[in-house]
């Protein structure tokens, strides 16, 4: 994908109604691991990124009862993104107040470190990951595993189109139609939690 996807505005205002289960599934499926992951790079143990995690999703909860998604004052993620930041924040200060007598230097450079500007591409790549492995989970059922082996060989593993049809028996152009079948429906999936 060249450029990121943009959360599909029909998602955000499903969110709005708390027993819209597949909404809040799609959500949680794709950005719950993403910001996991960002906590954990960020230093925190796993009961304490879960914990930021969960903070993070119900802050999601809280806001999407009233949101009203305007993309000219910026991306979703970018709105998320600032969430988690402020979360992490928190989190750090809380430990600095609890730790304030310990003289631990940690604590407090973490509390002082501010998110680089590479961190929103950081965050964008993660982002991109997550919604490709969301997707690929949702529709790897859907194939046959030759079909499926010859995308992922082919497209993830990045090997050559005669090499992965000499291993699977099948012709170069089967692998490539394998390939572009695939290709299809994963963007199918993605396109119906994003806008093109």
């Amino acid at each position: 994908m060249t450029e990121s996807p943009i959360t599909r505005p029909s998602l955000l205002v499903r969110l709005r109604d708390a027993q819209d289960e597949l909404a809040w599934s799609q959500f949680v499926e794709i950005y719950a691991p993403l910001v996991y992951g960002f906590a954990r790079k960020h230093g925190l143990q796993d009961a304490d990124a879960a914990d930021v995690t969960q903070d993070v999703l119900r802050s999601m909860a809280t806001a999407a009862k009233k949101l009203e998604y305007d993309p000219k004052r910026g991306s979703f993620r970018g709105w998320l993104f600032r969430v988690v930041r402020n979360r992490l924040r928190d989190f750090w200060a809380g430990r600095a107040r609890q730790c304030q007598g310990s003289g631990d230097p940690g604590v407090n450079r973490r509390l002082q470190e501010l998110p680089a500007p590479e961190e929103d591409q950081q965050w964008e790549q993660e982002y991109e990951q997550q919604l490709f492995q969301w997707a690929a989970a949702q529709v790897r059922a859907d194939f046959q595993d030759s079909t499926w082996q010859a995308f992922w060989q082919t497209a993830v593993q990045g090997k050559s189109g005669k090499a992965v049809a000499e291993g699977l028996g099948m012709t170069v152009a089967a692998v490539y139609l394998a390939k572009a079948r695939v290709i299809a429906r994963l963007k199918e999936q993605i396109q119906q939690v994003h806008d093109p």
